[in-house]
């Protein structure tokens, strides 16, 4: 007996937030982090705390520097990050596009 999909679904990336980071930062080399905050819509400390959990998990790099006088925090897909997205992805794929049992 095989047993459902779901079941592979990484948790890390789970979460909508989590989720929405995960797929904005595949879809770029890097991004800046207001411009993420304002993509996907949510707060500073909110997107901070989802950031901590990814980074923690090896899936997000930050990189904070300087432009100025100014402190810039730019996020990237670490390589382990890229392939849990699209396994995570892959995932997904095979729970829509499965015909359900009669």
């Amino acid at each position: 007996m095989s047993t459902h999909p779901r079941h592979e679904l990484d948790e890390v990336i789970h979460a909508p937030v989590r989720l929405s980071i995960m797929a904005a930062l595949a879809a770029a080399d890097k991004a800046d982090f207001r411009f993420l905050r304002d993509t996907i819509e949510v707060s500073d400390s909110l997107l901070s705390k989802h950031i901590l959990t990814l980074e923690e998990a090896g899936y997000v790099r930050v990189e904070k520097t300087f432009v100025g006088k100014r402190g810039r925090t730019w996020l990237s897909l670490t390589a382990r990050g890229r392939a849990a997205f699209e396994t995570y992805m892959d995932v997904l794929r095979r729970i829509t596009e499965r015909t359900p049992l009669a």
